[in-house]
């Protein structure tokens, strides 16, 4: 349920009417703009008369929410979210491309596609520490020694860490050394894990699973957030269809879809979603000009000889000029990269 204020109330009367819903066992979710307050009521608000909130001066009106999702909802947060990520804004004006490899392989090889994604204007660096691959005998990634390696990347380059986790037992460590953690497609449903990372207030960028509805994608959204963090990032990445041509059928629709049904920043995975280097720059196109908040692209300065995604990376070069290209999109809809 939502309890939309009347603009001007005072901060005094806003706050007893979230004493009175908070005393009769609801949590309360405020969100503030510029010329708005809206009240969030989470919990069993079926039997609740709805007539007792609006014979009070100070609402407007009084709205229930028919999705399962809440937090997520854009009923409960109207504006905007912007998730800070150690200073790089994403969901606001500007679109954040993260780029790099698919996994880290190597200190020269992370650290040289770091330093040349960072001059084509990257904001991110992405990298895999801990790869989950279909085939148990693929390259799993260097584990922990690749989150080392991350880190000399990031202090030689600046840039901030985006990389997968796995498993709840390594949150302490991505905690301290991780800028933003992935939560990746297969993970998508792991609740307890969802809950864990909920429990944190790092930002968490979570990626759409293998055959996902967007309520399903929003749901496990609300995971995180009803553990009270709210610095979520969702990315579409391709969903599984009959065609069998691309690595995954990438889902523009759901950019424009999310964006009215919740508040939470949507980037695009154009890599995984056509697996196939030159699918990228037009998927990446798309998705800016269809209003995707940020791209995760995979670059790779040597991709015939990488140990993990090789077909769908781009040379820094490619990356360098795609990056030019899409700055002309970005004008073109009242954005900036």
């Amino acid at each position: 349920m939502v309890i939309v204020i009347k603009p001007g109330t005072t901060d005094e009367a806003i706050l007893k009417v979230k004493k009175e819903m908070e005393a009769q066992g609801f949590t309360i979710h405020e969100s503030r703009g510029a010329n708005f307050c809206v009240l969030g009521v989470v919990g069993d608000t079926a039997a609740f008369d709805v007539r007792n909130l609006m014979v009070k001066d100070c609402v407007e009106k009084v709205l229930r929410v028919q999705e399962p999702y809440k937090r997520a909802n854009r009923l409960f947060h109207p504006a905007d979210s912007v998730i800070d990520v150690s200073g790089v804004k994403i969901g606001g004006n500007k679109v954040q491309v993260i780029a790099g490899p698919c996994s880290v392989e190597s200190e020269a090889q992370i650290t040289a596609v770091a330093e040349a994604v960072k001059k084509s204007g990257a904001t991110l660096m992405r990298g895999g520490a801990f790869k989950p691959r279909t085939s148990p005998y693929s390259f799993q990634g260097l584990r922990e020694e690749g989150l080392d390696l991350l880190q000399i990347a990031k202090k030689k380059t600046g840039l901030p860490i985006v990389t997968e986790i796995m498993s709840a037992r390594m949150i302490e460590r991505y905690v301290e050394d991780v800028d933003l953690i992935q939560v990746g497609a297969r993970n998508m449903q792991n609740f307890e894990l969802l809950k864990e990372l909920g429990r944190t207030r790092k930002p968490i960028l979570l990626k759409r699973g293998l055959s996902a509805t967007i309520e399903e994608w929003l749901m496990s959204a609300e995971y995180i957030m009803s553990e009270g963090n709210e610095n979520v990032i969702l990315c579409e990445r391709g969903i599984r269809t009959f065609e069998q041509y691309t690595r995954n059928t990438l889902d523009l629709s759901a950019i424009p879809v999310v964006k009215k049904l919740s508040h939470l920043p949507v980037i695009v995975d154009p890599s995984h979603a056509g697996g196939l280097w030159w699918l990228v720059e037009p998927l990446a196109k798309a998705a800016v000009a269809a209003g995707a908040d940020g791209l995760l692209i995979e670059v790779h300065n040597d991709p015939e000889h990488a140990k993990c995604d090789g077909a769908q990376s781009l040379k820094p070069e490619r990356f360098d000029n795609l990056m030019n290209s899409l700055r002309i999109i970005a004008g073109a809809v009242g954005r900036t990269i």
